[in-house]
């Protein structure tokens, strides 16, 4: 039932914001709006089903850990 209504939500965005695009021939605009629609469609529908998702955050924090250790056994 959520992902019906991640769908019906996201095809209400696409009916307000796709025709201007279109009538004012923003070709990249279009681009990047429908990439990134996707892309938040397609994870929204992930979490409703109850895939986990890996948090950015854990990927930075593993990336600046060593430097953060460094620091503190300088300082």
């Amino acid at each position: 039932m959520a992902v019906v209504g991640i769908l019906i939500i996201s095809a209400v965005i696409i009916a307000i914001d796709v025709p201007p695009l279109v009538r004012k021939k923003r070709k990249k605009e279009l681009a990047i709006f429908s990439s990134l629609l996707l892309f938040g469609t397609a994870l929204s529908i992930a979490l409703a089903r109850g895939v986990q998702i890996p948090n950015p955050l854990d990927f930075i924090t593993w990336i600046f850990k060593p430097f953060s250790e460094l620091i503190v056994k300088i300082g």
